[in-house]
């Protein structure tokens, strides 16, 4: 029962956003993107969905767009539907990365970080939709370890790039964008991120562990905001909610809950659902719960996190936040 609850809970939130499309007229669309000339940007899960709908806008856009994902497949299909779009002009490159391994994501936000000669825009995409329960090759929950720990070590290695552009006066400051979702407020009020051990809690259903990596965005960039980008940084740390979407990872609600419950409750929400190139919108242009206010809660999630990539990754994973 609590698992049906929290998916009617879902579908409340997908009904709502659908209402709130209906009753007013879009204000901005990706053609009010501005000129991005010059400009590099970072995208994951920039092959599909929303992340795909965002590195279209910014490559008509003219940046330099990195598309990461973990399936080299959908990074060319993806590259070919966007070169169709600019007619062959835009400047794209797919970078395989597996953000469930923190290995792998030091070693290609190392080889980004030396290669590119800045980094304006990162915009965090990539993640585990509402699934069932799962352990990464890292050992750690998937929706965990992909949504944030992955996220993090990326943007920690990546940061003297975009701090590096930062001092390019002539330039807009840089910014860091997650994506979370309004679905935080699902999260369980018992999340302490306090151990392997709870991350590790197959009591969780789907939803609930969905919503708790949405909650670690929020406090995650909060954290970024308010200890490492401070006055005088001229980069920006931003989490936006695009609002109920209809993507891929709808078909994880089969997995999450099985073929026969996935599909109703994917035949119920969808219809009420943004397409993915109104779900992108909110990247470029925003009822936060206490959770994600809670400073102290913040905290925890850094050492926690702080923790495991090192386990992981090494003792050496993370560079001083305050490298340029």
């Amino acid at each position: 029962m609590t698992t049906l609850h929290s998916s009617l809970r879902q579908t409340t939130f997908t009904m709502q956003s659908a209402i709130n499309t209906l009753m007013g007229k879009h204000s901005f669309d990706q053609n009010d993107v501005p000129d991005l000339s010059g400009r590099t940007a970072v995208v994951t899960g920039g092959t599909q969905g929303i992340g795909f709908e965002v590195a279209k806008a910014l490559a008509v856009s003219r940046a330099r767009v990195l598309l990461l994902s973990r399936k080299s497949e959908n990074g060319a299909a993806a590259i070919e539907s966007i070169q169709k779009e600019t007619s062959g002009g835009a400047d794209i490159e797919f970078v395989e990365i597996d953000l469930g391994s923190l290995k792998n994501v030091r070693e290609v936000a190392d080889r980004l970080r030396e290669k590119e000669s800045r980094l304006d825009i990162f915009v965090g995409d990539a993640g585990i939709g509402v699934n069932k329960y799962a352990l990464t090759s890292d050992g750690i929950e998937h929706h965990f370890s992909v949504n944030n720990l992955g996220h993090i070590l990326l943007i920690n290695r990546l940061l003297p790039l975009i701090r590096k552009t930062a001092m390019l006066k002539e330039s807009p400051a840089p910014r860091i964008v997650q994506l979370s979702s309004s679905l935080h407020q699902a999260a369980p009020s018992s999340v302490a991120f306090e151990s392997l051990e709870e991350i590790n809690d197959e009591s969780l259903g789907p939803n609930a562990l969905y919503a708790r990596s949405k909650l670690a965005n929020l406090l995650f960039t909060r954290w970024l905001a308010s200890r490492v980008l401070v006055k005088g940084a001229r980069v920006y740390a931003l989490a936006t909610h695009p609002g109920a979407v209809h993507t891929e990872q709808q078909n994880q609600l089969k997995d999450a809950y099985g073929e026969t419950t996935g599909s109703i409750l994917k035949t119920a929400t969808v219809p009420f659902m943004r397409t993915p190139d109104q779900g992108s919108l909110s990247t470029f242009i925003g009822g936060e719960t206490k959770q994600a206010q809670d400073g102290m809660l913040g905290e925890k999630l850094w050492t926690l996190a702080q923790k495991l990539i090192t386990e992981k990754a090494g003792e050496d994973a993370f560079l001083d936040w305050n490298t340029v």
